[in-house]
């Protein structure tokens, strides 16, 4: 018996490769003799560097780069395919996790520190860089990212703009010089799983903006920031960037990477199950095993478990699904060919001691289903 194990983290409680190794151990228990394959998958959020270092048996690296407010940082990214690709996330750098609530200001929050981590991540020896862009902190556009990676961007009088997104008002030109056209050559992937314009009612301020504690003024000044900065960026470089989906992400980072990087703002989940190689895993599994914390609606469409179960499916191959937790619309999961859920909290604990000993308790889900061969 072969199975793949590919859960994505238990939010909270197990990143996705503890996930994965509880699980396998379920099997193993039941299946001593079974061939277990651990993929420890994400969707490009939180938990995607360590779910791609696992599933390849990559490294771990730190760099140390300026916060949202220049607060120093020291941010993780990791290292895979032998040294040839580069994966991070923008949050270990430019996150809103990094910023006590009393300080959070979108007007001033800055992606320097993301732009600094993505030097760090070439200088490491990436050809090739995934970046997961979820969870900022800032409504800079990339601006920041722009000014580590050497761009100068100018005001009427030639200087350089302060750092934040309100400060793109004032931007009347971008010097390119000082950007290294070595970056050509990066192949740069971004897992981006929104659609929103850079500007507008659905624009990066309107809808994240007070998620990072703006109010409706600040809102209104810095879609009028994006307005100019979006204008400058398509006369100076060319580039068209405002009404691209996807490039309202992350604050505008999308719009950044599009115009500074000529980055690939792709769907998240199907780029890091990609990544991770699940599919030269499935050839000749009698099942798949995923997972996630909770199961809803959302599981389905564009999160890693859902992205599994689709590929398992293609492959004719069954897919239990171990979660913690069951919420309404986890039943859209069976036109993706998932043919059973098992919850954790049908161990009969409370939440608290699920999370407590999650590990265990998913591992025993996990020895309850294949006695049952729930999936059968």
């Amino acid at each position: 018996m072969k199975v793949v194990v590919a859960p994505n983290a238990f939010k909270g409680s197990l990143t996705a490769s503890q996930a994965a190794d509880a699980i396998a151990r379920g099997v193993r228990e039941v299946f001593p003799d079974a061939e277990v394959l651990e993929v420890p998958v994400a969707d490009g959020g939180d938990g995607t560097v360590e779910a791609l270092v696992s599933a390849h048996r990559g490294t771990y690296l730190t760099a140390g780069v300026e916060g949202p407010l220049g607060d120093p940082v020291s941010a993780v990214y990791g290292m895979i395919d032998a040294g040839r690709t580069g994966v991070m996330e923008l949050a270990s750098a430019s996150g809103l996790t990094l910023i006590p609530a009393g300080r959070r200001d979108p007007r001033k929050a800055s992606t320097y520190g993301f732009g600094q981590l993505l030097e760090a991540v070439r200088g490491a020896g990436a050809g090739q860089v995934l970046a997961g862009i979820g969870g900022s902190a800032t409504n800079d556009g990339g601006a920041g990212m722009a000014q580590a990676l050497g761009y100068r961007l100018l005001d009427a009088a030639g200087r350089d703009l302060p750092r934040g997104g309100a400060a793109l008002a004032r931007l009347e030109r971008i010097d390119p010089a000082g950007f290294d056209p070595g970056w050509h050559a990066v192949n740069m992937m971004v897992a981006c799983d929104v659609t929103n314009p850079l500007t507008g009612p659905q624009g990066a301020s309107a809808v994240y903006g007070p998620q990072k504690g703006a109010d409706e003024a600040s809102v209104r000044e810095l879609d009028a920031a994006l307005v100019n900065f979006a204008a400058v960026i398509e006369r100076d470089l060319g580039k068209r960037v405002a009404d691209v989906p996807g490039a309202g992400a992350a604050g505008g980072a999308g719009a950044g990477l599009l115009a500074f990087l000529d980055a690939r703002l792709v769907p998240g989940a199907p780029l890091i199950v990609t990544a991770s190689g699940l599919d030269e895993k499935l050839p000749g599994a009698d099942l798949v095993i995923t997972g996630e914390g909770r199961v809803d609606s959302q599981t389905a469409y564009g999160k890693a478990p859902g992205e599994v179960a689709k590929r398992a499916q293609a492959a004719r191959i069954p897919v239990l699904l171990i979660a913690g937790s069951k919420a309404p619309g986890w039943e859209a999961l069976s036109d993706l060919g998932v043919t059973a859920v098992v919850t954790l909290d049908e161990e009969g604990d409370n939440l608290q001691q699920l999370m407590g000993d999650a590990g265990e308790m998913l591992k025993r889900a996990t020895v309850r289903a294949c006695k049952e061969r729930a999936w059968e």
